[in-house]
């Protein structure tokens, strides 16, 4: 290593298990040792979030081999009595897996799970996972449907409540081939499900590329929060 980077290499259990890549997450404390090559390269993939004003900690990460992955903006919603048109909707169940599951590996096809760290299928895979476990209320407590009159799905949230009066948003997401506007009505929804339990606040992150995402939130009130990068290392990236 050429610079000092001072964390604890946490385990990702999961993720190592899903795509078969022992993988670990670092936890950054001035307590921690030194991080070393031969710690790093027990993992196939090393991962870093590190907010986007600590250029300290991020000149640093690059001169130890670790890579810009992707860009993350997070924003919250303060959520109002006032009530949003509804469009039609209805909470998914496990007669809808398997479309959400192929829906959500087309639109989230492209992500931090990219090459070269995952194979190509990773993000797509992680994402099908992702919204099934939401149906079935695994990480994210409920997956939302919205539809048109016809019962045709348009688009999907899915919903956590973090804190008793805080919420976030998982994934939200057109349909594959929907027409515009969706994003909104999924907003509506979404603030609808806090109002139904009293959440005061409402999270969502997006890549800072997707200037389409960073628009809707934007329009529908919230504010950025935080902005931050992940970085990502394999054992061969080191300096």
């Amino acid at each position: 290593m050429t610079a000092t980077i001072r964390a604890h290499l946490m385990l990702l259990a999961w993720e190592s298990d899903f795509f078969a890549l022992p993988s670990a997450r670092l936890s950054f404390s001035d307590d921690a040792p030194a991080l070393t090559r031969a710690a790093l390269n027990a993992y196939a993939v090393v991962q870093a979030k590190i907010a986007a004003s600590d250029l300290t900690t991020i000149d640093a990460l690059s001169a130890g081999g670790f890579q810009l992955a992707e860009s993350e903006v997070d924003f919250c919603l303060p959520i109002s009595a006032d009530e949003a048109p509804l469009p039609a909707w209805r909470v998914a169940d496990t007669a809808d897996i398997a479309l959400l599951r192929d829906a959500a590996a087309r639109v989230f096809s492209l992500s931090r799970f990219r090459a070269p760290w995952y194979r190509a299928t990773d993000s797509g895979r992680f994402y099908a996972q992702w919204v099934e476990n939401a149906v079935r209320g695994t990480f994210d407590d409920v997956c939302l449907i919205a539809h048109d009159a016809q019962g045709v799905p348009l688009g999907w949230v899915t919903l956590r409540q973090t804190q008793a009066d805080q919420a976030r948003i998982g994934l939200l997401a057109a349909w594959p081939g929907a027409s515009g506007g969706v994003g909104t009505q999924l907003m509506a929804l979404a603030r609808h499900w806090c109002q139904q339990r009293h959440v005061a606040h409402l999270w969502v992150a997006t890549q800072l590329g997707n200037t389409r995402a960073l628009r809707l939130y934007q329009r529908a009130g919230a504010q950025i929060h935080d902005t931050a990068h992940w970085f990502y290392r394999r054992p061969h990236d080191s300096l």
